[in-house]
């Protein structure tokens, strides 16, 4: 189960945290993983690490905002393996700050990636997707929101440029589950709770990450791979009738 054998993946975000998570995980499953970040040289590292392990990796920098660098490293992976599979929406910033106190350019700049982005590497991505050819046509977009995303989401104090993004991540990934589907393109997102990564620490001081983990039902903030767990899942054949999904990571947090 869950094999990516000759998939081609690209994750974006994926020089640390989840995202360098989720690139070893879908490596590890076999898939040619395709790893950009804004930083160059961290990437190259996760690259190297999979290479280690005797997996196939290529990395390049990406600024996920900037639709000229989009389309040149999608030019650049399709050059070099001619297709597309899996795209791993991933990159994302969160800067905490005051409702009242949030500037326009930081809410542009929180939007712009952790939104626009993902607009602009799915919009990509499908269009080479469609191109692949059945009965393994078609691929597989994985957005990365958050359970602060409004709605059955919670609210987090000083976010709300983030969690706009975020809930916007949601309503994007339903519709393009439901324009991308004759193209044979799967759409879903993925919602972690909080999850152990350097942007969650920079967030959250030891005090705030306590209140956290007390209203979490198992007591701890998640590990990366517990959420790759889902994504390799979504990435593979056996989540093939699950499209327009969101999928909740989060230790029980929304259940209590």
């Amino acid at each position: 189960m869950f094999d990516l054998t000759d998939k081609v993946a690209l994750v974006t975000g994926a020089r640390r945290g989840m995202g360098k998570a989720h690139a070893l995980a879908l490596a590890e499953q076999g898939a040619k993983v395709v790893i950009t970040d804004i930083d160059a040289g961290e990437c190259q590292s996760v690259a190297d690490e999979i290479k280690s392990g005797k997996g196939e990796a290529v990395c390049f920098k990406l600024d996920v905002s900037n639709k000229e660098e989009v389309d040149k490293v999608f030019d650049e992976v399709i050059k070099k393996f001619g297709r597309l599979d899996i795209l791993v929406n991933n990159a994302g910033i969160f800067n905490p700050k005051a409702f009242l106190e949030i500037t326009e350019n930081e809410w542009d700049k929180t939007l712009d990636i952790n939104l626009k982005g993902q607009f602009l590497c799915a919009q990509r991505a499908a269009k080479e997707m469609a191109k692949n050819n059945p009965p393994a046509g078609g691929g597989r977009i994985i957005n990365i929101s958050s359970i602060a995303s409004g709605q059955v989401g919670i609210g987090i104090e000083w976010g709300a440029h983030y969690t706009a993004s975020k809930g916007g991540i949601i309503g994007m990934t339903e519709t393009l589950a439901i324009e991308l589907a004759p193209l044979g393109i799967n759409v879903n997102a993925i919602a972690p709770g909080a999850i152990d990564t350097p942007m969650l620490r920079a967030g959250a001081e030891t005090e705030e990450l306590k209140k956290y983990i007390e209203k979490i039902p198992l007591k701890r903030i998640g590990r990366p791979e517990e959420v790759s767990a889902a994504v390799v899942f979504l990435a593979s054949d056996e989540a093939s009738y699950i499209t327009g999904s969101t999928f909740y990571v989060d230790g029980g947090w929304l259940a209590a």
